[in-house]
């Protein structure tokens, strides 16, 4: 809804001088206008006052009339001077999101539970987004039925579909995946290889109204540009030696679903310019065929790459990016969340017993500390192969300290003195791992990223055993959870 007083906004003006924010509220409108009562947002601007809520948020706050840009706490609290502590206050001035000190919003008479900060194309906080409790308001209304059995879940569960955590950093992803689910907008993924970005997707796509509609996934950067072009828009018989046949692309594959395009940052910029079309006009053209085909289809896209800076690198389309991420979502690595790791050792030691038809075993309690003081470089994937490995090469109702020896990802169990150097080594070997990572493997970059010799980094290379091979595609692991 628009409330009095308060500024339009669109892709090309808002509220907002920046126009990925502007592009992000109002794509944030289009589908907070459409939720459930129990989905109570506003957004923020930097000085607390509300350039946006939807029907049941502003429902809650008695839907006062005001003839101007209205302060969150004056009309939804009610109160003449702000909350404090605020945590929409501490999003814009930190950056990340934050929550009310009990999760119920109890503290707070507007009933704030959550802020989440929404970043300019600068990467400056210069909105929040705010989640409002709904029992302050008229009531919490019941859960539809979405046609996907238990995926939804209930609040508090660590799981939202296959998606597992119960740390803070996961039921922040778990929300805005709620969120963002029944829109049509465009969706950008960005975190390190292997925090399950595919699986997110995934995700996404069984909670939306194109459930029932294919999930098509591509990645990008296994392809050179001439096939990856065939393979998404098809091509016709006799476009290029080899095609015997025509064939349809996966954008006509996935017509009225959803297709996932991950390492969208590896692609050719004329590739980039031919998927901008695309995405503005909602039709493909088959390579060697003049005709258009249109196709209804929800792109989500991926990249471990920070995007922004591809663009300020010139080595990504800027009116691309702003096609991508209209609603863009940050998924935390493995060491931001490690609460969460006990859940998912458990959740892989069970899938793997089952697949390798062998009794449900158990983790000791020292060797689970182990697991969740380990850097894990490769995130949950590498968590995943971890303890595949340890169940195939290991037998015995348990899996101890020394079922993980030789496993680069682990600390030893042993004496304090040999767990604190082989931390420091591990730490060090992450860390080295990560430069080269934002270097895209130029050595001499990675040397000044670390505030180390070229000298002392090829030592360090060869004493960890990082070939060049490693750099930079095999860092990571391969992305799903």
């Amino acid at each position: 809804m628009e409330t009095a007083g308060f500024p339009k906004a669109s892709p090309a003006s808002g509220p907002f001088v920046d126009e990925v924010l502007n592009a992000r509220v109002e794509a944030l409108k289009l589908l907070a206008d459409h939720l459930p009562d129990r989905v109570r947002v506003v957004v923020l601007g930097p000085d607390l006052r509300i350039v946006y809520s939807n029907e049941p948020a502003w429902t809650q706050a008695a839907g006062c009339d005001t003839e101007r840009p209205a302060l969150c706490y004056e009309i939804i609290g009610r109160r003449v001077v702000r909350c404090a502590p605020c945590p929409a206050v501490q999003s814009f001035a930190t950056g990340e999101a934050a929550s009310a000190p009990d999760a119920s919003g109890a503290d707070f008479p507007c009933g704030i539970s959550r802020a989440v900060p929404l970043k300019s194309s600068h990467n400056e906080t210069q909105s929040v987004l705010v989640f409002l409790n709904p029992q302050k308001g008229a009531g919490k209304a019941p859960i539809p039925n979405r046609g996907v059995g238990d995926l939804e879940g209930r609040e508090g569960e660590d799981r939202l579909g296959e998606l597992i955590g119960r740390s803070l950093a996961m039921r922040q992803v778990f929300e805005m995946i709620r969120l963002v689910a029944d829109s049509q907008a465009t969706v950008l993924l960005q975190g390190e290889s292997g925090t399950g970005k595919e699986l997110v997707a995934k995700t996404i796509h069984r909670l939306s109204a194109r459930c029932d509609r294919p999930f098509v996934v591509i990645d990008c950067g296994s392809l050179p540009e001439a096939l990856l072009e065939s393979e998404l828009f098809g091509h016709v018989r006799g476009a290029f030696t080899g095609a015997v046949s025509s064939k349809r692309g996966l954008f006509e594959e996935a017509d009225g679903g959803t297709i996932f395009l991950d390492e969208i940052a590896d692609t050719s910029l004329q590739f980039q310019a031919k998927l901008l079309r695309v995405l503005q006009e909602g039709e493909i053209k088959p390579v060697g065929s003049s005709q258009r085909i249109k196709v209804d289809v929800r792109v989500i896209s991926a990249s471990n790459k920070d995007l922004l800076e591809q663009v300020k690198a010139k080595a990504f389309r800027q009116d691309l990016y702003y096609r991508l991420a209209v609603l863009p979502l940050s998924l935390p690595p493995l060491r931001e969340r490690r609460e969460d790791i006990p859940l998912l050792v458990r959740h892989f030691l069970a899938m793997s017993c089952r697949r390798h038809r062998q009794p449900i075993r158990a983790v000791t309690p020292e060797a689970m500390q182990a697991l969740a003081n380990a850097p894990w470089p490769g995130n949950v994937r590498e968590l995943q192969h971890v303890i595949e490995r340890a169940v195939v090469t290991t037998g015995g109702p348990e899996l101890t300290c020394k079922d993980f020896v030789g496993l680069a990802a682990l600390p030893p169990c042993g004496d304090l003195r040999t767990v604190s150097r082989s931390a420091a080594r591990q730490a060090e070997r992450a860390r080295i791992l990560q430069a080269l990572q934002e270097a895209g493997g130029n050595r001499v970059k990675a040397a000044r990223l670390l505030k180390i010799s070229r000298a002392s980094l090829y030592n360090k290379l060869r004493e960890y055993g990082i070939d060049r091979e490693q750099e930079p595609r095999r860092i990571g692991i391969a992305d799903s959870q």
